[in-house]
């Protein structure tokens, strides 16, 4: 954020399609991906924007992320209208990601040093968590979730890029694994030898997913990839309001974006919590996301996805792990650490988390068992 100074960032906002003239540019959020400001104008009553720079790093592809969120909030739009016409205030802006055109029309702006910036509206009055609290914010999460892919449901997937190829695909990330384990570049693999055989141990199950892919019986759909619970905004009431960060829409397998939602709001513990006794499940919370994206799903899930559901919620604190402990025996390279072992505390707690998964598989299986039922029995 320290290379651009507030007169570059107020020409760079003037790039946009604003009501007014850009007055104030500030630093806005904790992101760790892409840069974010908050723009305020001098029109009165106008809304305030978000002006975002893109990690062409991390997205090689910025017009394909670009054209893939356009398509998506474009999309999400048209359905919402008509699916709340009738109702009082549904504010589509406050509902689906608003991108603000450049003065040229077109939906980014390239700089002379290369970088891509966006703007959209900025949703004041909303709230976002990092760690769920109440079954009521687990509830708002699984049902923006669930609304997000049944709205998109009817949306040609062939028209959205992959822009992060095979991202969630186990087979490449316990390859990485198994490359990183061989060269053993920083002379750590000695350290993870009970690490490396819990992996072993579940590679199988863990291709459950891709199994039942493969043999036809998951169809792809459009799905978030990033379904951590602060990808969701809530008003004032917890209530949730708009489905946020899309960079990574992509085609996918629905299991996966319950899965990783699952991850984060399952743990009682920090991702990284050293003390692994505190990992614990809290299944209220559990229970309480499954019947907020039940409640959204069901109308276009089939019975392979149902069943695809428990296997998602297994992979990705598995996947997790494989990805800490491969940067682990990397040298730290690609997440941010804070201490030599970071990333192999982080790989244990992800593994414990695994550990507790399986301790209550027949209870977990039942909730969702349950809940899908539930709805099965309503639409006949």
């Amino acid at each position: 954020m320290n290379d651009f100074n507030p007169e570059q960032l107020a020409t760079l906002a003037g790039e946009f399609d604003v009501k007014g003239g850009v007055v104030k540019v500030s630093p806005f959020g904790s992101g760790h991906i892409n840069d974010t400001f908050s723009v305020e104008t001098d029109e009165r009553g106008t809304k305030r924007y978000l002006l975002q720079r893109v990690n062409h790093h991390v997205f090689k592809d910025v017009p394909a992320v670009m054209q893939n969120i356009q398509r998506v909030t474009d999309h999400l739009k048209v359905r919402y209208a008509a699916e709340f016409a009738d109702a009082e205030g549904r504010d589509l802006d406050r509902r689906v990601l608003t991108l603000i055109p450049t003065k040229r029309a077109q939906p980014y702006f390239q700089d002379e040093g290369g970088n891509f910036w966006r703007m959209f509206i900025l949703l004041d009055g909303t709230r976002s968590y990092d760690i769920v609290e109440t079954p009521q914010q687990a509830r708002e999460g699984g049902r923006a979730f669930g609304q997000f892919q049944r709205l998109l449901a009817d949306l040609d997937v062939n028209l959205i890029h992959e822009v992060l190829p095979d991202f969630h695909h186990i087979g490449n990330r316990l390859g990485q694994l198994g490359r990183a384990v061989a060269a053993d570049t920083v002379g750590r693999v000695g350290l993870v030898h009970d690490e490396l055989a819990f992996v072993d141990g579940r590679q199988q199950r863990m291709h459950a997913i891709l199994d039942m892919a493969a043999q036809g019986r998951l169809p792809i759909r459009i799905t978030h990839n990033d379904t951590k619970f602060n990808n969701v905004l809530l008003d004032a009431n917890d209530r949730a309001q708009c489905v946020i960060d899309l960079d990574t829409v992509m085609p996918g397998y629905v299991a996966y974006d319950f899965g990783d939602a699952i991850r984060t709001i399952i743990n009682s513990a920090a991702e990284d919590e050293a003390d692994l006794d505190k990992i614990q499940l809290n299944i209220p919370l559990f229970e309480a996301y499954a019947e907020g994206y039940f409640e959204e799903a069901h109308y276009f899930l089939t019975a392979d996805e149902v069943s695809s559901l428990m296997e998602g919620i297994f992979l990705f604190p598995y996947m997790q792990a494989v990805r800490f402990l491969t940067d682990f025996l990397e040298g730290d390279h690609y997440y941010k650490v804070h201490h030599a072992n970071h990333n192999l505390q982080r790989t244990r707690a992800q593994l414990k988390l695994v550990g507790e998964l399986e301790a209550h598989e027949q209870e977990l299986r039942d909730i969702v068992g349950h809940v899908a039922n539930r709805y099965q029995l309503q639409r006949s």
